[in-house]
């Protein structure tokens, strides 16, 4: 299996997307929470977005609630506060589950590839993996690691 083989709705009106839209472009998947102390690296989140995204890089944030219920809003109230307060344009998709039974297949397949320090779990809101051009998933960085943190390691991947 792999990344392109994936799809998951868009948070906006349930589009199923096809991760092989993505082909070609550097990916930073991120698991998302709003009521979160790392809700914040929204900002930096879309400041990377900006600065790479006409080079080919992708954040696909997927929101979850599996941590301390830090997500327990609708997709809607999500929607509107990822725009409102931190004016995110990159794409967001529907609320999943990143670990146990439930897990989305993306997030079983990228805990499988990068494991982590927890095993295959992830461990809070924010856990980012960086997926090369040709959708091989190359690091797993932990929900502290700043996303101006990880403007190094998208630099090498688009030059």
């Amino acid at each position: 299996m792999e990344f392109y083989n994936f799809s998951a709705p868009l948070l906006h009106g349930k589009q199923e997307i096809k991760m092989e839209t993505y082909k070609g472009k550097l990916i930073l998947v991120v698991n998302t929470a709003s009521k979160c102390g790392l809700t914040p690296q929204y900002k930096g989140l879309e400041e990377l977005y900006k600065k790479y995204k006409d080079q080919g890089l992708v954040i696909l944030g997927f929101p979850c609630n599996q941590f301390a219920n830090q997500e327990p809003d609708s997709e809607s109230s999500i929607a509107n506060g990822c725009l409102i307060d931190y004016g995110v344009t990159f794409p967001m998709f529907s609320k999943i589950d990143v670990n146990g039974a439930g897990a989305h297949p993306i997030y079983k397949y990228l805990k499988k590839e990068l494991t982590g320090v927890f095993g295959g779990a992830i461990k809070w809101n924010f856990t980012k993996f960086l997926i090369d051009r040709n959708g091989k998933p190359l690091t797993r960085f932990s929900p502290y690691t700043k996303p101006a943190d990880i403007e190094k390691y998208i630099l090498k991947q688009l030059n």
